[in-house]
């Protein structure tokens, strides 16, 4: 059972993404402002995390300069209030379908973002850089598809919608074009903010405090985004509705059980294994849309699908350039061994040598 724990918490994990984009996508439809939800997010998470930072970092918590605060500020801006904002705005213009299917984009936008800084190579005369290269052909096509093919709407299981929205009207082409180019965006920002993420952790490598103190300053800087975007505040108010339901599980379920989640299956089974199942969330998303009555269209299946076989395409690459790094490794290793073994064979044979003539020589004075 001990060996099942990863498999399952994989599993949970795509699970309650799945909810963030399903309950986040009826939030926007049923009126609620996306900048206002961010910010309201953000204080969630804010909340949740303070009390055990306190509780568990209270003792041994370091010291922290001026110029990593700026840092923390500049990285919590990139990765959570730009990001986040940018992917609301563009899940309200599209469907929680496209938000899932982009959402396995990931990945290959940090290689590429990685292969830009040069913290990745790509050699094109191996199978490994071949695969990579063609993971992320195979992604630009399923943006492109996703963006242009709209396609016919695939009946949903529930004809009857399960949460109240404002407008039924579907999205115009442009709409769709525009939301789902800036979904991609969203998702260069927050690649942009992981690759970033590794600097700051060989500075500052409390996890906790550094999760803590990016949540704190993106929640400031939501206020101001939300506070310049949305002046009626009437539509800051909140009420016992779907809207209420998604702050709290975003604030709580996404940003504090799942990152928990997912920390503790990266540390077991490592960052490739949790990526894999990254497409489920597609196929969870897809079921439950149509659960809901929300009509899934053709043209972002067919992109989810380029876009999964792009990510799996990307991971090849990078688990047989590893398994050749580390079998070159070895070898060198084996021979560094086999070297040293005949240096020594070879100084025993010479000290071999030395003594015979030694004892020769000594056995002809002998003589004389």
């Amino acid at each position: 059972m001990e060996s099942k724990k990863p498999y399952v918490i994989a599993i949970i994990v795509q699970m309650i993404y799945t909810g963030m984009f399903i309950i986040s996508k009826a939030a926007f439809d049923k009126g609620m402002d996306t900048f206002v939800f961010i910010f309201y997010r953000q204080a969630a998470s804010s909340i949740l995390l303070l009390p055990i930072a306190v509780f568990l970092e209270r003792k041994n918590a370091p010291s922290i300069s001026l110029q990593m605060i700026l840092k923390l500020f500049l990285y919590a801006f990139i990765g959570n209030t730009f990001s986040l904002n940018l992917y609301n705005v563009s899940m309200k213009l599209t469907s929680a379908t496209v938000a899932s299917a982009t959402f396995n984009s990931q990945p290959v936008v940090t290689f590429c973002l990685a292969l830009l800084l040069r913290m990745e190579v790509v050699k094109l005369r191996s199978s490994s850089g071949i695969a990579k290269v063609t993971g992320v052909a195979l992604c630009l096509a399923g943006v492109l598809v996703i963006a242009l093919y709209i396609g016919p709407g695939l009946s949903p299981i529930n004809h009857h919608r399960a949460f109240a929205v404002h407008a039924l009207t579907a999205p115009s082409r442009a709409t769709w074009i525009k939301g789902t180019f800036l979904m991609v965006l969203a998702n260069m920002s927050w690649s942009l903010w992981i690759v970033k993420q590794a600097a700051v952790l060989k500075e500052f490598p409390n996890k906790i405090l550094m999760t803590l103190s990016q949540c704190i300053f993106s929640t400031v800087q939501s206020f101001i985004v939300a506070l310049v975007a949305e002046r009626d505040f009437s539509k800051w108010k909140l009420h016992l509705d779907i809207s209420l339901l998604a702050i709290i599980y975003t604030g709580f379920m996404v940003n504090g059980v799942s990152f928990y989640l997912q920390a503790w299956c990266v540390e077991m089974k490592g960052p490739v294994f949790l990526t894999i199942w990254t497409p489920l969330c597609l196929i969870f998303t897809i079921f439950c849309s149509s659960i809901i009555g929300e009509i899934v269209h053709l043209g972002s299946i067919v992109g989810g699908i380029l876009l999964v076989g792009g990510l799996y395409c990307v991971l090849w690459g990078k688990n047989k350039e590893n398994k050749t790094a580390q079998s070159n490794r070895v070898n060198t290793m084996d021979n560094g061994v086999q070297d040293e073994q005949e240096h020594r064979q070879t100084e025993e044979d010479k000290k071999g040598r030395i003594d015979q003539k030694e004892a020769t020589l000594g056995f002809t004075v002998d003589q004389v």
